[in-house]
């Protein structure tokens, strides 16, 4: 069974094709990614209209070429998934009208998938591991923690009452004049750094619900940036030190919450799983790591390229939903806001 998976709900364009591997696993047969991080980067962040603009410009090019790299025709997949959101609407308006023609003229099932959905299945594709688990889920606009039960089966354990990990870290490295994206950018700044130069805030430590919240820890850098500038090298290094170790800290600390939550709605977890492209932070992975091994638990997390958006995490859950006859037809909507966790029940 091989299915060809379509991204564009962002500033990346993605096309994919994933087969069933006899592990349980998914085979990567292509993935094909383009990012437009060059469009956008002299706004320091995603312009809508521009991204829109750059997916309709390759997408059929990088379709063809993800069929080519497989070797196969679009006659021989099995189902075409795509994002069909949350995300830009624009976007994903192009991805899911690309999906629903290619499915109408080669007769294939069109499978619309969530995107958050994709990422918490992505452990799947890479590692086969079985459910439950337990996913921390922390992206540019995305934050939470969430008992993956199976297909179609998620809690939300806990979720970010303001900004998302990685808005956080964007915001922190605009304020500190860095490049676009932020987050690499202030994780590298980091590894130079003193973290326990300035005393910043750990919000929510010691809450007894598993939420986040990232807006005063912002701030609060914000008012130290203010205090010492103007700002040396130095200076912001020991800021972005600062910051990631305070993230880490509240990462770790609601986890802790997490993982009593999850006892109580799905038993013994799996693994802890991290997702998103904030799981491509180096200090938060060795965090999360640690952590799991505290708790008896496997880690697993996605190889880099497969952290931020991409085709194939889009094709694998496409897979696993056509094994169970969870298909879509031509009225599948794009949804910019698009919930994929029930909230857990007080």
């Amino acid at each position: 069974m091989n299915v060809l998976g379509i991204e564009t709900t962002c500033d990346e364009t993605a096309a994919a094709i994933v087969a069933a591997g006899e592990d349980g696993r998914g085979l990567i047969r292509a993935n094909e990614v383009l990012s437009q991080i060059a469009e956008h980067a002299a706004y320091g962040g995603v312009v809508p209209e521009i991204a829109a603009r750059a997916h309709v410009e390759v997408l059929d090019r990088l379709i063809a070429r993800a069929l080519d790299t497989a070797g196969m025709r679009l006659a021989e997949v099995d189902g075409i998934a795509v994002a069909a959101g949350p995300g830009l609407i624009g976007g994903v308006l192009i991805g899911l009208v690309t999906a629903k023609t290619l499915a109408l003229v080669a007769r294939k099932p069109l499978l619309a998938v969530n995107h958050l959905e994709a990422h918490a299945l992505t452990a799947r594709l890479t590692d086969g591991l079985a459910f439950p688990y337990l996913l921390l889920l922390a992206s540019g606009g995305h934050t939470q923690l969430v008992a993956v039960k199976g297909v179609g089966d998620y809690v939300r354990l806990g979720t970010t009452i303001d900004d998302a990990i990685g808005e956080a870290f964007d915001k922190v490295a605009k304020l500190l004049g860095l490049g676009y994206p932020g987050g690499p950018e202030v994780e590298r700044m980091a590894e130079g750094g003193d973290p326990e130069r300035f005393a910043l805030p750990r919000p929510m430590l010691g809450r007894h619900e598993a939420n986040f919240s990232l807006s005063g820890l912002k701030t609060a850098l914000r008012i130290e940036a203010e205090r010492i500038a103007p700002l040396a090298e130095r200076d912001v290094a020991d800021l972005c030190a600062s910051f990631q170790a305070a993230v880490v800290d509240v990462v770790v600390d609601r986890l802790r919450v997490g993982l009593r939550a999850f006892a109580e709605v799905a038993g013994h977890p799996t693994a802890l799983v991290a997702a998103g492209g904030v799981s491509a932070n180096g200090a938060i992975r060795r965090a999360l790591a640690a952590q799991a091994g505290e708790a008896g638990l496997a880690f697993v997390a996605p190889p880099l390229n497969l952290c931020g958006d991409n085709g194939a995490m889009i094709a694998w859950a496409g897979l696993e939903r056509l094994r169970l006859g969870l298909v879509d037809d031509l009225t599948a909507p794009a949804r910019a806001r698009w919930p994929f966790a029930e909230p857990k029940a007080a």
